[in-house]
């Protein structure tokens, strides 16, 4: 019988003693059982309590995808600490910044990864030789953790510069995986860890099915492309999938139809586009489909659209609030609006995080009191979601009510990267915004006004320096001055509606394509950038290129030359010479067949 007062890793520890044989983990060919999972989680446990993680504790993680990443967040939690997931990929600066945020004195790392967390605090190589533990013991700790001690906390943009840390516990976990009304998780499920750890929806692929008695399949580390993405679903026997919006209207027009082993896919992190989702239904006749809602403080959803037909009207709905979970439409004095009217999303219920860490202002600003609540000393938090509630229950998404955007299923507050921007000596002025130049896709455009001539690839350095990818800008455009409203304010619409086809500026002059295959990849660039031009020795990151458009060019030149690239090869050979140069070469007569793009094949984005 399920205990209320439960916590995530007790929840795994009754489904390892009832499955103990049954596959927990798979990966590249490797299994692991319930019960080795839970013995070797044990035996880590003993030793982070040997290195003085307790109850509460903050613990740093900075893996790739892994076995070994799974057994070191089961340890973190039956030590009674919490995990903080410091993405590799992130540069060393935000690292400093989040560890000194949440407090971490240890850090979990692999080899690989030694370099760029080592002299931050204590740091443990799970796959060192030196870490011994088959000594240790391999029964449960059965420690004194509850249902609103912390599991993990979520760093977010925030809008001062700073980001902010959810702190969500136990209680709100197990409210996202356990007998959700949008999901239902069966022994024979296989789900796919592919989220990176610091994205929320990893919580969902983890949790969901280690503590339903199903198996986690590890996606192997890097960005794979879509025909490899669609390749380990089929290899691995995936069964349910979670994606953000840009890669699902990406696999929609991909290889979607590939993937036949699934039963339910997940969406979310943005506006879902309605022709996708009838492509999807085409594609795969019988799949489940979820639209996902829900920001990272209210633990990964708060609401969901499940779908088992082609979508009716022009927009997706975000459903109907998923178990466990009130959503209030109210209007700005906290009172509720009628159905049919718009208002701002409240979420209240189990998942509600604590707060942020370090931030008691914050959160007395967003997490509230919930007067609707029956529960003593419930809250409620604030999303800044304009919505509306059908009279069907159903609730559909209207925008924002602040600048907060999402680009790429990642939640951003234009103002940390303004901030950061506004940092250089030379920069007078900035305004960053979200420009749309197709239906599906979405692009982050620094503007800036600077006093002397500040080059873009400079800014570009500065941001990369200490922001994560994924809020550094696609465009810089210089301007004399921000456009004002009447009311004195930037004009952040007109902003984003601006075209900006000229050519970015580069380390590079710009040099005419001379080969037809440099005119065709260059043509493609500029096609998918939104660019007049491009120039053959331009670097693509440079040009605002991003990991969802290495995807699409891979399969493009996959489906124009027959020539199969992996991501890799377009990080290492950036230009569009080099690029032309590699097709060039795997079309020449007596060369070697492609390398085959297998799951070995993903590289590191």
């Amino acid at each position: 019988m399920t205990s209320t007062a439960e916590s995530v890793h007790a929840a795994f520890e009754r489904r390892a003693a009832t499955f103990p044989d049954a596959v927990a983990l798979s990966m590249s060919g490797r299994c692991v059982t319930y019960a080795e999972l839970n013995a070797r989680a044990n035996q880590l446990a003993r030793h982070l309590r040997g290195k003085g993680v307790d109850v509460e504790t903050p613990v740093g993680v900075c893996t790739e995808r892994s076995v070994d990443t799974v057994v070191a967040l089961i340890a973190v939690l039956k030590a009674g600490g919490h995990y903080v997931a410091l993405d590799p990929r992130q540069p060393r600066e935000r690292h400093e910044l989040l560890t000194a945020e949440a407090g971490i004195r240890l850090i979990l790392t692999q080899e690989l990864l030694l370099a760029r967390v080592s002299g931050l605090t204590d740091v443990l190589v799970l796959d060192s030789d030196a870490l011994e533990l088959t000594g240790l013991s391999t029964t449960d700790l059965a420690l004194p953790v509850l249902p609103d001690h912390a599991a993990y906390v979520a760093y977010t943009s925030g809008s001062t510069g700073r980001p902010k840390g959810a702190c969500i516990t136990h209680r709100a976990v197990l409210r996202l995986v356990r007998s959700s009304n949008f999901l239902a998780v069966e022994p024979d499920d296989a789900f796919l860890m592919f989220a990176p750890l610091a994205f929320d929806a990893s919580t969902l692929e983890i949790w969901a099915p280690l503590l339903g008695g199903a198996r986690l399949a590890v996606a192997p580390p890097g960005a794979p492309s879509l025909a490899e993405l669609a390749e380990t679903v089929v290899r691995e026997r995936v069964t349910v999938l979670w994606l953000t919006a840009g890669l699902f209207h990406q696999m929609a027009e991909g290889p979607m139809a590939r993937m036949t082993t699934l039963r339910q896919l997940l969406a979310g992190g943005d506006v879902l586009s309605p022709h996708h989702v009838d492509r999807t239904f085409a594609a795969l006749p019988g799949i489940r489909l979820v639209n996902g809602y829900g920001p990272t403080e209210n633990t990964t959803f708060t609401c969901c659209h499940v779908m088992e037909a082609p979508a009716e009207g022009d927009t997706v709905p975000i459903g109907r609030p998923v178990t466990g979970t009130e959503v209030y439409v109210l209007d700005d004095r906290l009172r509720p609006v009628p159905d049919g009217e718009s208002g701002e999303l409240y979420a209240g219920g189990a998942g509600v995080a604590r707060g942020y860490v370090g931030r008691p202002d914050l959160t007395a600003d967003r997490f509230l009191p919930d007067p609707f609540g029956s529960e003593p000393g419930a809250r409620m938090y604030r999303t800044g979601d304009l919505v509306r509630r059908r009279t069907d229950g159903v609730v559909e998404y209207l925008g924002r009510l602040d600048h907060q955007v999402k680009v790429r299923g990642f939640r951003i507050e234009p103002g940390e990267i303004e901030t950061v921007l506004l940092a250089h000596p030379g920069v007078k002025d900035a305004c960053v915004v979200v420009q749309t130049p197709t239906v599906a896709e979405k692009r982050l455009t620094a503007f800036y006004v600077c006093a002397e001539n500040v080059a873009a690839v400079d800014l570009r350095e500065l941001l990369r320096r200490s922001l994560p990818p994924y809020m550094v800008p696609a465009v810089f455009a210089r301007l004399e001055a921000l456009p004002l409203t009447r009311n004195g304010k930037v004009d952040r619409a007109a902003l984003a509606a601006r075209q900006i086809r000229e050519r970015p500026e580069t380390n590079a002059d710009f040099r005419a394509a001379r080969t037809p295959v440099e005119r065709q990849v260059a043509d493609l660039w500029a096609d998918l950038m939104g660019l007049d031009e491009v120039g053959v020795d331009d670097d693509f990151f440079e040009l605002g290129g991003d990991s969802l458009l290495v995807t699409r060019i891979v399969t493009d030149i996959a489906e124009r030359y027959g020539v199969e690239l992996r991501p890799r090869d377009l990080y290492l050979s950036s230009t569009v010479a080099e690029l032309a140069e590699i097709i060039d070469k795997a079309l020449s007569p007596g060369a070697p067949a492609p390398a085959p793009s297998g799951a070995d094949a993903a590289t590191t984005d």
